[in-house]
């Protein structure tokens, strides 16, 4: 099998990374070159016709994407160390950070790199004022997170380090490159992070 995908700051094909490292598991990467306009080749397109990375392709051809189906079918094959949770409740929780970092860090977070940041300006048609107002939503969904990090839990979902923070690391790590950092104030935000880039995967 390989991992069609790109390089950093690229957050989908980075969580599938760092996840495949916190499992010990090996796949081959395929760089496709979104600068470049490889994923809007058809031999890409024929393996995702949304032209999106990451794609996994299987031995037999068979392809998968998407992050949310390509790690849990890693997790299906590899279940240790378990990343998406043992118990009903702890999946319970891994989905449900997983989904509120998505929904409410990303999409601003995405809306700021499709509609402000220079680097997508000839690529799409921007609304630069709409872009530009993500900042603050970004900043108060952050300060949020400050506040529910302030029991001093380690990580995301407790005690265990889960798929909940390799969503949220790889989303703060992307807001970081497009000019959008976590606030001074956020410190309990800023000591998770601290925490997530000390692991060894964080360079995958």
């Amino acid at each position: 099998m390989k991992l069609h995908g790109e390089a950093m700051p690229a957050p989908n094909p980075r969580r599938v990374r760092i996840f495949l490292a916190e499992k010990g598991i090996e796949v081959p990467e395929v760089h496709v070159g979104l600068r470049q306009g490889g994923h809007r080749q058809p031999e890409h397109l024929a393996r995702n016709s949304l032209g999106q990375v990451p794609v996994l392709e299987l031995d037999d051809g068979t392809t998968i994407s998407e992050t949310v189906a390509i790690c849990p079918y890693f997790e299906a094959l590899h279940p240790t160390p378990p990343l998406f949770g043992v118990t009903p409740l702890e999946q319970a929780q891994v989905e449900m950070w997983s989904r509120r970092v998505e929904l409410r860090v990303m999409v601003p977070v995405g809306m700021f790199w499709r509609h402000a940041h220079p680097f997508t300006a000839h690529l799409l048609k921007q609304h630069r004022e709409f872009g530009e107002s993500n900042r603050e939503v970004v900043d108060k969904i952050l300060l949020w997170l400050d506040g529910e990090l302030s029991d001093g839990r380690p990580y995301l979902t407790g005690e265990t380090y889960t798929m909940a923070d390799i969503v949220g690391q790889t989303t703060l790590d992307f807001a970081d490159f497009i000019g959008l950092p976590t606030p001074a104030e956020a410190r309990n935000v800023l000591a998770w992070r601290e925490r997530m880039a000390a692991r060894p995967s964080a360079s995958a």
